[in-house]
């Protein structure tokens, strides 16, 4: 039994699914709904021709994709975080595309290493379905940070429109105008909603608990009561924005001062991990005399068990609620 370069092979491997997912995912549905595209896609949909109850319809679709699955055994780990990332595949498109990068991965391990069937299979598996779920995550985290940056402002547009006169519902039209995505579709969607009869209140909360985020049930809130008991929306408001203003920027000093901590623990983490790569690539044969030892490969599981704890308990340390 020799180990010689499998790990770095596994990592290249895993590296490779990752990017063919990403790859895919821009292939399949182009620049238009990129996290990173300044391109309102709602209005964008409108100027192709496309009428508000289709656009409407279209997104309520995509954006209630994964709820809907979100019992299916497993997928259900992924379903919240696809759900917040709006990602566009399907969950059963994912579900394949999980199946076919776990056969992918079990052909390059077979061409590129000497393990057992038993364990290519189940690297194949773990490689295939944790590529997904990095990437989703990635998305989901990203998508997400740029909703809770743009907020702040998108409350006081309101704050703006509402103090020359215009209605909530005009102001979150405007809202839905004048921002960026991915905040601009989401408010776009309410203001469509409400054109046709929603309750703009029911609508807010339906979407801050879709998204899961503070700030927007605050915004929820503070409508509902507004609409229950009156009183001086724009005043609420701006208070909200300065509230939000608040907190992010707590958040992010949060962020700078357990950012040490945080990259500690990678770094503990993966520091045996490059040592033993290094190891591996000065001298294939360097473990040789102790892999057929009893207590190897439940060392090894050992290790990476306590490294797993290592991250575990540095990112629940480092997890601070603001």
């Amino acid at each position: 039994m020799q180990i010689g370069m499998e790990p770095l092979i596994y990592g290249l491997i895993f590296i490779g699914v990752l990017v063919l997912v990403e790859g895919l995912y821009l292939v399949t549905f182009g620049k238009s709904i990129s996290l990173n595209s300044r391109v309102n896609r709602r209005l964008d949909m409108l100027e192709k021709g496309a009428n508000r109850e289709q656009v409407l319809a279209q997104l309520r679709k995509e954006m209630q994709l994964h709820l809907s699955s979100q019992s299916i055994p497993l997928y259900s780990l992924l379903a919240e975080r696809a759900k917040k990332a709006a990602i566009a595949f399907s969950p059963r498109q994912l579900m394949m595309i999980m199946a076919g990068l776990a056969g992918l991965a079990y052909v390059g391990l077979s061409v590129g290493t000497q393990a057992e069937p038993p364990l290519r299979a189940l690297a194949s598996v773990i490689i295939g379905v944790g590529a997904v779920f990095f990437w989703v995550n990635s998305k989901a985290n990203k998508r997400m940070a740029m909703i809770e940056e743009q907020l702040p402002d998108a409350v006081e547009l309101m704050v703006r429109s509402l103090r020359v006169g215009h209605p909530f519902t005009s102001a979150i039209q405007i809202v839905a105008k004048e921002v960026e995505d991915p905040l601009a579709t989401e408010f776009g969607m309410i203001a469509d909603e409400c054109a046709y009869g929603r309750d703009i209140g029911e609508a807010l909360k339906d979407m801050a608990e879709r998204l899961d985020m503070q700030d927007l049930r605050f915004l929820a809130v503070a409508v509902t009561i507004q609409q229950q008991s009156g009183g001086n929306l724009a005043e609420v408001l701006a208070g909200l924005a300065k509230v939000i203003r608040a907190r992010f920027r707590l958040f992010r000093r949060v962020k700078a001062i357990t950012a040490e901590a945080q990259w500690s623990g990678k770094f503990l983490s993966g520091f045996p991990l490059v040592c033993l790569a290094g190891t591996l690539l000065r001298d294939p044969h360097y473990y040789d005399p102790v892999l057929d030892h009893e207590w190897f490969i439940p060392a090894c599981f050992l290790v990476g068990g306590m490294l797993t704890a290592n991250l575990i308990v540095m990112r629940i340390l480092t997890n601070i609620k603001v």
